[in-house]
C-alpha cells in the first residue's frame, strides 16, 4: 500500500510537472507571437511619420532652392534684373537661415535617419520572429518527444507551425518620398 502511494505520488508530481512545462512553452511561444504584434504595430506607427518628416524637409530645402535658381536665372534686364536680384537676395537670406538653423540642410540627415530606422525596424522584426520560431520549436520538441507526447495527447496540446513570410513579404518593400 504505501508502495502505491508513493507511486501514485510520483506519477502526480510528474504530470503536474509536464503540464506546467506544456504551459510554460505555450505563454513563451504566445509571448513571441505578441512581440512580433509589437513589432508591426511599430512599424506602421513609425515608418509613414519619418517619411512624412523626410518629406517635409526636403519640400522646404527645395522650395527654397528653385526660388533662389528661378531668380538667378530670369531674365536680366534693367526692371527685372532687379526685381530677380531682390528675389535672389531674399531667397539666399531665407537660404542662410536654414543653413543656419540646419548647416548640412537636414534632408540628408533626414534621408539617413530614415534609412537608419527602417533598417532597425525590420531587424527587430526578424528577430521577434526568430525568437517566435524558437518558440515554436521548442514547443513542438515538447509535443512530439516522448514521454511528452503522452501527456500532449492527454491534454490536447497539438503541433504550432513556424512563422512563414508569405509571397508578399518575400518581395522588396517600396518606400515611397
Amino acid at each position: 500500500m504505501k508502495i502505491f502511494l508513493i507511486t501514485m505520488a510520483v506519477l502526480l508530481v510528474v504530470i503536474v510537472l509536464y503540464y506546467n512545462g506544456f504551459i510554460s512553452r505555450r505563454n513563451a511561444m504566445r509571448n513571441a507571437f505578441a512581440s512580433i504584434d509589437v513589432q508591426l504595430k511599430k512599424r506602421w506607427d513609425l515608418i509613414p511619420n519619418l517619411v512624412e518628416t523626410v518629406k517635409g524637409f526636403a519640400k522646404h530645402e527645395r522650395e527654397v532652392m528653385e526660388s533662389v535658381i528661378a531668380a538667378r536665372n530670369a531674365p536680366a534686364g534693367s526692371k527685372e534684373r532687379f526685381d530677380n536680384e531682390s528675389k535672389v537676395t531674399a531667397g539666399v537670406g531665407r537660404l542662410l537661415a536654414v543653413a543656419e538653423s540646419y548647416p548640412d540642410l537636414k534632408s540628408n540627415e533626414q534621408f539617413l535617419l530614415l534609412q537608419r530606422n527602417l533598417t532597425e525596424v525590420e531587424s527587430q522584426i526578424s528577430a521577434s520572429r526568430r525568437a517566435y520560431n524558437f518558440s515554436v520549436t521548442d514547443w513542438n520538441e515538447g509535443v512530439e518527444a516522448f514521454p511528452g507526447v503522452l501527456f500532449a495527447r492527454t491534454f490536447n496540446f497539438e503541433r504550432a507551425d513556424w512563422f512563414e513570410a508569405g509571397a508578399a513579404e518575400r518581395e522588396n518593400v517600396e518606400v515611397s518620398l
